[in-house]
Formats: C-alpha cells, structure tokens, sequence
C-alpha cells in the first residue's frame, strides 16, 4: 500500500515550503550530516511526481555504496529506483519511477542519462563531488540540462576551489544556499544530532626530510605547510608509538561507552588500504579486538559496511568508504587518523558520528584527533557551535587558500618522497578532553516536546504506479524482485531448450513475443512474472520426453502451441 504520510523536522518543512515557493530549476540545500537530507528530497521529488511537473527521479550520489541505500530509502515513498542501471539497459521499464546513478557513472554514461534525466527530478547528493574532476561537471551539466527540477544538497557549506559545479550559485567563490541548516541550528532543536567533543593528543615526532635532514618537533612547534603535513604523517605511523596509544585511549572510551550502549562502535579514518589494514593489525596486536576493514580496493566493502552497522562489532576501520553519506548511527567513537586535513574532509569525518538515535538519552560522541594545529582549529569551530548552539558560524577565516594547499602533494617534489622516513612518534600525556562521558558541557537533548511534524503524502498518478505482483515480497528493491523473476525465468528457458532442442534465442524470441516484449532489461516486474507463467503452461504442454526427441520435434511442438 503506498504512504499516506511523513513524519517531518520542522526544517524539511521549513525547506520544502522554500523548495515550492520556488520558481528557480536549481535549489541547493545545504544541512549538517544526520540531519535528515534524504527524507527532505525524496519528499520533494514524490509531491513533483505526484504534481506531474516531472515524470520521474534521478539521484545522482558519490559512490557505489549509496546507490543502494538510496533505492531502500525511496522504497519508503513507494519509489522504485534502479540502483544497479547502465547506459546499455535500454528504455527505463515502466514500472521503475527512476534510477540512482554516480557521478563517476554519469561522466561515462552523459549522453544515456540525458534522455533519463528529460523533463525529471534530479537530486544530486553532496553535489561538492562534482568538482572532484573537470569531466564530472561537465557530464552533469551535459546529462542533467533538460531536467525539470535540480536539487543540489549538501552536508556543509563548500568553495569552488577548483572548477564551478553546474546548477549552484556562487558568490565571491562561495556557494550559496537557496536553505541552510547547521550544526548548530540542529544542537538547538534537539533530537537531531549529537554533540561531538574532541579530545586531542600531542607527541613527538622525529623523521627524515625528503631533503635528507633530520627533524623533530612536536605539534605546539610552528611549521610550513610541507612540514607540518610530515609531522602528521610521522605521527600516525603504526610503527611509533603516537598512533597506538591514541587507539588504545579510545578504544577505553568506547569500553566507557558500552557499559550503557552495548552495541556502540568506533571508526578509524585512515591514510590509505595498507595503513588501515596495519592499524586493524594493531587493534588485534595490541588490544585484542577485532576490526573491520573496508578499503575501495574490495569489492565486499559495501557489504561489509551494511553487515558492520547492523552488527555489535565494536570498530571499523575505513579510508574514505565512509567519509559522508553512510548511516551507522551506533558510531559513537572515531579516530581522525589521515593526513587529509581539508575543512571540508573533517567536518564529514565529524558527520559520520552525530547521528542521533531517538529515545537513547544523552549521546555524546568522540572524535580523537592529533593536536595538529590546522584541526584543532576545525574542531575549535564545531565545539563553538557546539557551546553556542544558537549562534550560527559566520567565521570564515583561513579559508580562501587553506583547502587548495591541503589537496597538494604533502611532500612537495614527488621525486624526493623515497627519502621521506617517519623516525619516532611518542604521545606526551593523554587526550585533553573531557575525563569521563558525564563531565560534559550540556548540548544535545532529547526534544523538549514532540517537534515533528506530519505532511500527508499526495497519491501517484495511476501511470506511476506499478503494479504490485506476486513476487512483491521477495526483495526491498524492485530491481532484487526483477532479478529473481529472471532467474526463474532462465531456469524455465533451458528447460524448454532441452525438450525442444530449440536454440536459447529461438525461446526466449517466443516467450517475449507472448509478452509484448522486446528486450528483457526493459521489461516490468508484471511482464516477468507472465513470461514466466507462459514458459510454465509451454512446458505442461509438451509430450512426456522422449529419446528421440530433435530440433524439428521441438518446432511441431511450438506450432501446436501457438494453433492452441
């Protein structure tokens, strides 16, 4: 049965009436991770496709992973997405409202997306991923120009540091946000996000320059940018003794943690597959935990990470796999173990552990980071909303060139990277803040009264509807229930090659022409399940088998069945 209605913050109310009253194509909705961006756009795109002003969706996300946990969640709308689509599926079959994409897919596959995208409405989630290279924002320009709405969103406000992003408006470099919901605005509402404290570690560190020369600082010393980026990278060695301690001081956090949440966990971003695999080895080595791993390099990653949140393991251990988008709301821990140290970067880092469970009391959350002078500066700002909750961040200092230098190679001449050498990293002291979970500044709360609010849902045109079949049940996205229609379907077409002697083009030409089909990736869940049906009466239909039976005995038997 579809959804009768949506239980809404007020701020996706408050971005929906601005979203309506709207009469721009493009709207960029910029609001703090755990928030609650996904319900707000899918509630836009069911009332533009319930208005008829776009005739389907298309969500275009930064990784593979989120295709998926886009096609569950549009589920929830009674909204079919395709998350698993390619330029070579054909036309989109009837009964799938859209697809989910990538921006990675869209630059291959612009001009296929094109003809999707005509006249639809197009979400583009952590729309800052299509600056990630020049060709992508071309593509989403080229694939998304016909469509009939563009909503941009977002987790934090962003910069065009490098090339613009189609459909966004900047000002003075800045993007602009048509609605903007922050850190601090969702602290103040309560029941929307946790606060996040951040304790920090210094140490010292020795190397060896690329240059050859010998170095030793701690993080209070001041240092070039060259240099502070080979302080860090000495610092989170697994061969020192920094990194080590620093997981072992939050692991006890988490022990902390779990007396009263059983099943909360930790997350490790780390530098690269090899510096999470050898800070998993630390946690077995050393503390006798278990750690899950998720690198890009493997193929089960998105799996493990689904398996991960439904699971009481208590630490991942990631490189950007989860850097924003994923929802792991019993992440109650982190350890900012990279060397990317972008504002943009940390602040989705921070995004992964303020998602707030409802009715579990006071939450706080934990993210360990080196006491780096350039993060302790990012988190100084988030602690400042964090302590000032009304009080919206205007402070933009040190951003004009700050995320242009950090994305540059961090040692400078890469032909010099060989004489690079971490020496010795050791932790002075413990982190700073705070001692125990209750020694805490008071910031995020349950709602004082019921806050939500509940928008009745508009009904589907009839064409959009699709036609609940029989296998409905077997599979939370519709694209799972067509793959099991066509299992059985191929299963019924080998049998009838076998008594027919007939080739597999020669049966499954009849089976789609009793149909009305063409191509078999254009063909609706009700489509399936009759050609599914058909191959079961040809077969009832037939003789028992016999030894003898050829390729011209398998052609009588069609011709009796169609004279039937």
């Amino acid at each position: 049965m579809s959804p009768r209605s949506v239980t809404l913050r007020p701020w996706q109310k408050a971005a929906l009436e601005r979203l309506s009253s709207s009469t721009e194509r493009d709207f960029l909705a910029v609001a703090t991770p755990g928030a609650g961006k996904t319900t707000f756009a899918l509630t836009a795109a069911r009332t533009a496709l319930a208005a008829t002003t776009a005739r389907r969706l298309v969500v275009v996300v930064p990784t593979a992973h989120l295709k998926r946990q886009w096609a569950e969640a549009a589920m929830r709308f009674d909204l079919h997405l395709d998350p698993g689509w390619s330029a070579g599926d054909g036309r989109l079959p009837a009964d799938m409202h859209g697809v989910v994409t990538t921006y990675q897919q869209v630059a291959t596959s612009a001009a296929a997306l094109r003809a999707v995208a005509d006249r639809a409405f197009v979400v583009f989630d952590e729309v800052h991923h299509a600056a990630d290279e020049r060709a992508w924002g071309d593509a989403v320009r080229l694939a998304f120009e016909g469509a009939a709405r563009r909503l941009s969103l977002s987790g934090t406000p962003f910069r065009s540091d490098t090339s613009p992003i189609p459909f966004v408006r900047y000002d003075d470099g800045e993007a602009r946000p048509d609605f903007e919901y922050g850190y601090g605005d969702a602290l103040a509402d309560g029941g929307v996000v946790r606060p996040v404290y951040f304790p920090r570690l210094d140490g010292h560190m020795e190397w060896t320059a690329p240059d050859g020369s010998l170095r030793s600082h701690t993080f209070d010393d001041a240092l070039d940018h060259s240099a502070a980026n080979q302080r860090l990278r000495t610092a989170l060695s697994v061969e020192g003794e920094w990194l080590p301690h620093v997981l072992a001081q939050a692991h006890t956090r988490l022990v902390d943690i779990r007396r009263s949440s059983p099943t909360a966990a930790g997350l490790v971003v780390a530098i690269d597959q090899d510096h999470a695999h050898d800070i998993a080895a630390v946690f077995h080595r050393r503390l006798g935990v278990r750690a899950v791993v998720a690198t890009s390099d493997d193929p089960d990653a998105s799996t493990r990470i689904s398996k991960f949140a439904l699971s009481d393991e208590p630490w991942l251990v990631a490189v950007r796999m989860v850097s924003e988008g994923v929802d792991i709301p019993r992440l109650r821990v982190g350890v900012f173990a990279t060397t990317t140290t972008t504002e943009l970067f940390f602040r989705q880092a921070v995004g992964r552990l303020v998602r707030w469970v409802r009715g579990g009391g006071r939450q706080p959350a934990f993210l360990f980071i080196p006491d780096d002078p350039r993060l302790r500066t990012r988190a100084v700002r988030i602690a400042e909303q964090r302590r000032h909750s009304i009080r919206k961040e205007h402070d933009d200092r040190e951003r004009v060139d700050a995320v242009a230098r950090s994305m540059r190679d961090d040692f400078g001449d890469p032909e010099q990277l060989s004489l690079f050498a971490p020496l010795s990293a050791t932790p002075l002291g413990d982190a700073t803040e705070p001692a125990s979970i209750w020694d805490l500044d008071p910031g995020g709360h349950e709602p004082l009264e019921d806050a939500t609010l509940v928008l009745d849902l508009p009904p589907l045109p009839g064409a959009l509807t699709p036609p609940a079949g029989a296998m409905g049940a077997l599979g939370a996205v519709r694209r799972d229930q067509k793959k099991k229609l066509r299992d059985a379907n191929a299963d019924w077409t080998r049998l009838i090659v076998r008594r027919t002697g007939m080739s597999h083009a020669q049966v499954n030409a009849e089976l789609n022409r009793l149909v009305g089909l063409t191509r078999i990736t254009e063909a609706t869940a009700e489509q399936l399940e009759r050609r599914l049906r058909a191959a079961e009466r040809w077969l009832a239909s037939m003789p028992p088998p016999r030894p003898a039976d050829d390729r011209s005995g398998g052609m009588r038997s069609l011709d009796r069945r169609r004279q039937t």
